[in-house]
């Protein structure tokens, strides 16, 4: 990757708009949360203004270090921050960005065409949140300077993110550009201050993937342990191989990211297709600027579309214009193409665009200025004006690829495909309707099967899934009949990664599942209609019943991903351990709660391991696992669609490449984040909304 060479970028660039205040007050409010979500943005906001150094052409490496303390850093070998004096502010253009929220060169095209740090809040928060902050910044000079927070008590307030003293020139010379930012993140804030390994490596990976040609670095050199039982029943604490240090750098970009999501599965033609181009365009009530489109495609053998979408290297989990305009512009290509060359009679209806989705993998990246964020968690694109201008740069950029004899086969394959679909959809298309009908009207699927509650406040209802007739029973026994609903599965559901749409709609269970919470299926499904604000897998904490989660969550991923963007599903999470004596009683969720609640309990304890729900009495499985006051709740949330996506075709599709190797490093039977590392999952109950990554 070339590296662009000066440019103007001085203290005087940066614009002002608004301090710190409240920061540390309401935290929420700027990252999300204080559990393990809010704990990683604080090192993506860093992270993020090294990628728009990249991003821009001023750095080609970044590297992200993990700290035996429990800190962490992230270097570039970009401009440097600006050192000299902002004549506004009185303070370094560093000081000025570590203390002023959303101060920074990102308001202004002439220093960042595109910024994914807009997205953000800005260094300015991971300071504020921080114990301690260093940066150190190479500009032919290395400057350093330290921030610190802590409590005033006599005046009753946070002191965050204070310089200990002004911008300092070491006096070294350097030979090289960049900036490198290390922090503590304030375990006084935080629910917990332990960092991912999987988060961050497979957020860095993304990001490689997404800007061709940069180079990420991530060392993580932290001592970590694992616990188990031991043979004589007591938890053993073992000491884990240090992890090697990883780097990524992609010079194919987005054709590689197609071709990792694509690992496994059967292609349709050769090699991805790659088109990108910048256009001018115009956001009302702003001056016009550029917009960068670029996308790579993929056909496969599957039936499903997996369209991955990116603003600003900020993952589109909920879509926007940018996807409508994207669509748009393959389906117009795919007619023309169609015509011309055979696929589509005179006679033939044009194709629609269910027909041009199957089995495309896709990845569509723009990059922008004033963008407009929108949607239950701010990943939707907003901005109207960008439809139109991506579905110009799509069609066109699939006809000059059209007209590369090197790719006649591909868009051959691409059409033939289509026409496939197409067929196909008019020759089911009362079989389906018959289906849909039955899966989503017809009552009597749930004669017999679903304990319905009384409430009709979909905001207040829960629907419960059990593993069984028996635990079934217990659980109605136990339940809350207002507003708790029990569905129990007779035996495991279809793994519909392996079906067609059409044999999902078949099968009872699925079809019993989908009539309870009412919202349709497939292209049909329709968040706001669901009966359920809580829809919560229960099963048994082994291997059949983790089979059954990853069936369920595939099924809810394929054709209800919107129910687990809205958060409305969870896994419960019953106990493993009953740990009593006499009239006191513990329970404990995993081995290292175990030893917690053995030592509470103290001698002469007594041990239940609970092998089923179906064991409980109906007072324990409330007490333990339905009673919202006490009971952990895991929220399913999607970080990494793509990789979610990835993963989850891999150990449920038909491919064993890769399956058996994955579940000897994530399986672990007694964790329900086992299942797929980039689904993660907060936790509720117990007075707590803290996150948890595997």
């Amino acid at each position: 990757m070339a590296v662009k060479s000066g440019g103007r970028y001085d203290a005087d660039d940066l614009k002002i708009l608004e301090g710190l205040e409240a920061v540390r007050v309401r935290p929420g409010m700027y990252i999300g949360s204080t559990g393990v979500r809010g704990l990683h943005h604080i090192l993506w906001e860093i992270v993020d203004n090294a990628i728009d150094e990249a991003a821009n052409g001023y750095a080609d490496e970044i590297s992200v270090k993990l700290w035996k303390d429990g800190s962490a850093s992230v270097q570039d070998n970009g401009r440097g921050m600006p050192t000299d004096i902002n004549k506004k502010a009185g303070i370094s253009g560093v000081e000025l960005i570590f203390t002023k929220l959303h101060a920074g060169g990102k308001f202004d095209e002439g220093n960042y065409a595109f910024s994914g740090g807009l997205h953000g809040v800005g260094a300015s928060v991971t300071n504020a949140l921080s114990r301690w902050l260093e940066v150190e910044v190479c500009r032919g000079k290395v400057y350093k300077m330290r921030f610190t927070s802590a409590y005033d008590s006599k005046n009753k307030k946070w002191l965050c993110g204070v310089p200990d003293g002004p911008l300092k020139d070491t006096g070294a010379k350097a030979g090289v550009r960049g900036t490198f930012v290390r922090f503590m993140p304030d375990d006084r804030v935080f629910e917990t201050v332990e960092w991912n390994y999987d988060t961050i490596a497979k957020r860095l990976k993304e990001l490689a993937f997404l800007n061709k040609g940069v180079r990420i670095n991530f060392e993580d050199e932290r001592v970590l342990y694992r616990t188990y039982e031991g043979e004589d029943g007591e938890p053993v604490k073992e000491k884990l191989p240090a992890r090697e240090p990883v780097s990524y750098k992609y010079d194919g970009g987005l054709v590689d990211f197609a071709e990792y999501l694509n690992e496994g599965k059967t292609k349709a033609y050769a090699a991805p297709l790659y088109y990108s181009a910048i256009r001018d365009i115009t956001i009302k009530g702003f001056a016009p600027s550029k917009i960068k489109v670029e996308f790579a495609i993929e056909h496969t053998k599957e039936d499903t579309e997996s369209l991955y979408s990116f603003v600003n290297n900020i993952a589109t989990v909920e879509g926007g214009y940018h996807e409508t305009g994207f669509r748009s512009g393959l389906l117009k290509a795919v007619n023309e193409y169609a015509r011309a060359n055979g696929f589509l009679k005179a006679k033939d209806q044009p194709f629609i665009v269910d027909d041009v989705k199957e089995g495309l993998t896709a990845v569509l990246t723009v990059q922008m200025n004033n963008v407009e964020f929108e949607g239950q968690t701010k990943t939707k694109l907003g901005n109207p004006e960008v439809r139109p201008v991506v579905e110009q740069v799509v069609q066109e950029g699939l006809k000059k690829l059209m007209e590369s004899r090197g790719n006649k086969a591909s868009f051959d394959e691409i059409a033939r495909k289509a026409k496939f679909a197409a067929d196909d959809r008019i020759k089911h298309r009362h079989e389906r309707d018959v289906a849909r009908a039955a899966s989503e009207n017809d009552g009597l699927n749930l004669v017999g099967k679903l304990a319905a509650c009384s409430g009709r406040d979909p905001e207040r209802n829960e629907l419960f899934i059990v593993e069984g007739d028996s635990a079934g029973g217990t659980a109605k026994q136990a339940r809350v009949r207002q507003f708790q609903s029990i569905l129990p599965l007779r035996g495991k559901p279809l793994n519909v990664q392996k079906k067609s749409a059409l044999q999902a709609l078949q099968n009872e269970e699925l079809k019993t599942l989908i009539s309870a919470i009412g919202a349709g299926f497939g292209k049909s499904f329709d968040v706001e209609k669901t009966r359920y604000k809580k829809v919560i897998i229960l099963s048994d904490a082994d291997q059949d019943g983790m089979h059954i989660r990853c069936i369920l969550l595939t099924f809810f991923f394929k054709y209800m991903c919107d129910l687990i963007k809205a958060g409305c599903v969870y896994i419960g999470m019953p106990p493993l351990y009953k740990v009593y004596k006499k009239d006191v009683v513990e329970y404990a969720y995993d081995d290292k709660e175990l030893d917690e609640k053995i030592k509470k309990v103290g001698k002469g304890y007594q041990i239940q391991r609970y092998k089923g729900l179906g064991e409980m009495s109906a007072e324990q499985l409330w007490e333990t696992t339905m009673d919202p006051a006490t009971r952990n709740l895991i929220q399913v949330t999607i970080e990494d669609i793509a990789e979610a996506g990835r993963v989850i075709d891999m150990l449920m599709g038909d491919k064993v490449e890769g399956r058996k190797e994955f579940l000897n490093e994530n399986a672990n039977f007694n964790k329900v984040d086992g299942f797929i590392e980039k689904v993660h999952f907060r936790e509720e109950g117990k007075g707590t909304q803290g996150d948890f990554y595997d």
